[in-house]
């Protein structure tokens, strides 16, 4: 796997591509003007789409019906000298469908604990949590 990282303007805007040619755009958000996202705002997306992979992925195999699908991350950063990591992320999915809530929410368990990389490669120093709601109702 390999990025390639091109600053695209005087100040703080990358373009970040992969192999295949796709890109998406980094910026110094605490900017006014800024044009990307923050690699910070990057890793919460990562989160969110690694996780959603799996969880859709996850449900088609059972034949639940997704009529839609979304996600929140929100992270808490903490000051660790002169950096801020992230101390924990809560995931929020919505899901609307045919869906059995009991399914949903062992897809989100599954991926958090066994399949999303990128949530994975955060876990010890991060405290990641979830919560399911189908079809407005959130899962117990």
């Amino acid at each position: 796997m390999k990025i390639t990282l091109n600053r695209i303007n005087d100040d703080f805007l990358f373009e970040c591509s992969n192999e295949q040619g796709n890109s998406i755009l980094l910026d110094n958000t605490t900017l006014p003007g800024a044009k990307g996202v923050s690699p910070m705002q990057s890793v919460l997306m990562a989160v969110a789409g690694c996780s959603g992979i799996d969880v859709v992925s996850i449900l088609k195999k059972q034949r639940q019906t997704i009529t839609d699908f979304k996600a929140e991350v929100e992270g808490e950063r903490v000051q660790v000298d002169e950096a801020k990591p992230f101390k924990s992320i809560k995931v929020k999915f919505f899901l609307e469908g045919e869906i059995d809530p009991k399914k949903a929410k062992k897809a989100a368990e599954l991926s958090f604990e066994k399949y999303c990389s990128v949530s994975k490669t955060l876990e010890p120093n991060v405290e990641i949590t979830y919560e399911v709601s189908v079809n407005g109702v959130v899962v117990q």
